[in-house]
């Protein structure tokens, strides 16, 4: 039975006084598309939480993973993969604390913000969170091109204009329910698995090295530092967390502390497999392009070519290890990859605007509008530049998701550390919110490292005026102030203190569980009856 007007839990929204969120859940019945998790404690329950963790692993096997991936191994063999294990370890840490936010508050990262935070700086959180689908989604469209020019020699920048329709085409099948498109995702992350895997047993990698590379840390130069930070970028982006807290309130869970401590858990050894698989993949691509590239019979036509290595030429250098065959699988892996990011990014997308602005479009047309900002820069660059610079493109969009991973990854740290504990439910613990805050300062950490070793580098060695190395030197520190200032703002902030966010675990009075507007967006992007005042 749902809980009454008054019953409902209630928000403190941003300018200071009391939002109220319907969150009533879908009609107690035997509608198909609804995902109920039993009352009853049992293991079984866990196939119902299947679902969210493989969607939200996709942004870690996207395109742009098997960029940076690729040229990780080209260029410095195995010695980056212990990026890779650290990004991995650190994703599940970060992943599970985004996901317990949802279940235990019936609300998502977006949503907090925009109750947390005044005008200004939740519509500038809105901004950066856009420019990070957009970013994501940079890659997803390149990659998707790549493998249409790989399969049917398609020119890039006409495969750049097809991929639109083609994510059009797979966003139709959320008529068919949520459950049927979440095992649409995970056949497709085990065809990526399968292919890689098919790929790395021809390729040989030294198994000493790989494991020397997995867990000895090394970073020989800039150039080193550079791949790690957008290695780091592709695998923990930002607008993961939005989308993982929102995915988790699809399912209508008991509201006892019982289910919910199940529902923690049961999100986390998901979580858990889905990041391992993508875990494998990335290693499988790391190690197939340093087995290939720094072979001792390597050609220098084709040492050239891997200095120089993107996800076009992929197909070049496995079909020298296995023949062509190998190639079609690698095309078919980032086809997959390409267009269920799209998906998940299209999902990301819709959760960001509704949650900061209370503003809701069709899947289409907010798969439209984020396409098209893709694909302006995508196209531009694939016509002047080529496979090469759109190659490029891929790398500048993962440092970008990078740099603006505090500003969703604070806030979520900031929210878990005084929402998430009900009574003697302590999801949040001490624990891993100091280890995930550690996490969080290494990644700032090197991202301001490499920023100004780079930027005073490319001062040192212009050859422009004097005054004009000054100027340039005053603006790019001040925007360094700026996000350093930026970042300190949103962790020094004392948020307001919290209402009784679901405080009761009576399953009786609080009913929040899924929220029908979250499932409306997954199934048809329709507003739901019960909407955000």
């Amino acid at each position: 039975m749902a809980a009454s007007a008054s019953e409902r839990p209630q928000f403190i929204s941003g300018n200071g006084g009391n939002r109220s969120f319907s969150n009533a859940p879908l009609i107690d019945n035997s509608d198909p598309n609804q995902i109920i998790v039993p009352e009853k404690k049992s293991w079984k329950n866990f196939f119902a939480y299947l679902g969210p963790g493989f969607l939200v692993s996709i942004a870690y096997i996207d395109p742009g993973n098997f960029e940076t991936d690729l040229q990780s191994g080209a260029q410095y063999k195995y010695e980056l993969l212990w990026i890779i294990l650290v990004a991995s370890c650190a994703a599940l840490v970060i992943q599970s604390l985004a996901a317990n936010l949802g279940v235990v508050t019936g609300k998502h990262l977006a949503e907090h913000c925009r109750a947390e935070y005044s005008k200004v700086p939740n519509f500038l959180l809105w901004v950066v969170a856009e420019i990070a689908v957009v970013a994501c989604d940079i890659p997803e469209v390149i990659g998707t091109a790549f493998a249409l020019n790989m399969l049917f020699s398609i020119p890039v920048w006409i495969g750049v204009l097809l991929t639109g329709l083609s994510t059009l085409m797979l966003l139709a099948l959320q008529q068919y329910g949520v459950r049927k498109l979440e095992f649409l995702i995970a056949f497709l992350v085990f065809t990526i698995a399968i292919c890689f895997v098919i790929e790395l047993h021809y390729s040989k990698p030294d198994p000493g090295e790989v494991l020397h590379g997995l867990f000895v840390p090394q970073l020989k130069g800039n150039g080193a530092t550079g791949l790690a930070i957008s290695l780091l970028g592709a695998m923990v982006m930002p607008h993961n967390l939005f989308l993982h807290s929102a995915l988790v309130l699809s399912r209508k869970i008991p509201r006892s502390t019982t289910g919910i401590k199940e529902a923690c858990r049961f999100y986390l050894i998901e979580s858990g497999l889905a990041l391992m698989i993508a875990f494998l993949i990335n290693v499988s691509v790391i190690s197939v392009s340093g087995a290939v590239c720094n072979a001792p019979d390597l050609t220098p036509e084709d040492r050239s070519k891997c200095e120089d290595l993107d996800l076009n030429k992929a197909s070049f250098l496995l079909r020298n290890v296995v023949g062509k065959w190998s190639s079609k699988l690698f095309a078919i892996a980032l086809l997959a990859s390409g267009q269920s990011s799209t998906i998940t990014g299209t999902y990301a997308g819709q959760y960001v605007m509704q949650g900061f602005l209370d503003l809701r479009l069709e899947p289409w047309l907010r798969n439209f509008l984020t396409r098209c900002l893709a694909i302006i820069p995508s196209l531009i660059v694939a016509l002047i530049g080529g496979s090469a610079g759109a190659g490029k493109l891929i790398i500048i969009a993962s440092m970008i998701l990078s740099f603006e991973l505090p500003f969703a990854l604070v806030p979520l740290l900031k929210f878990t550390s005084c929402k998430t504990k009900m009574g003697s439910l302590h999801v949040n613990h001490m624990a891993i919110t100091v280890l995930t805050w550690v996490i969080g300062g290494l990644i700032m950490g090197i991202n301001i490292y490499y920023i100004v070793s780079s930027f005073t580098k490319l001062l040192i060695h212009s050859h422009m005026k004097l005054a004009l190395v000054i100027f340039c030197g005053i603006l790019g520190f001040s925007g360094v102030a700026i996000y350093l200032a930026s970042i300190a703002y949103l962790v020094f902030r004392k948020n307001r203190k919290a209402s009784p966010l679901l405080a009761s675990t009576n399953s009786q009075t609080v009913e929040s569980l899924p929220r029908q507007d979250i499932v409306d967006m997954q199934l048809h992007g329709k507003p739901a009856a019960s909407d955000l005042d």
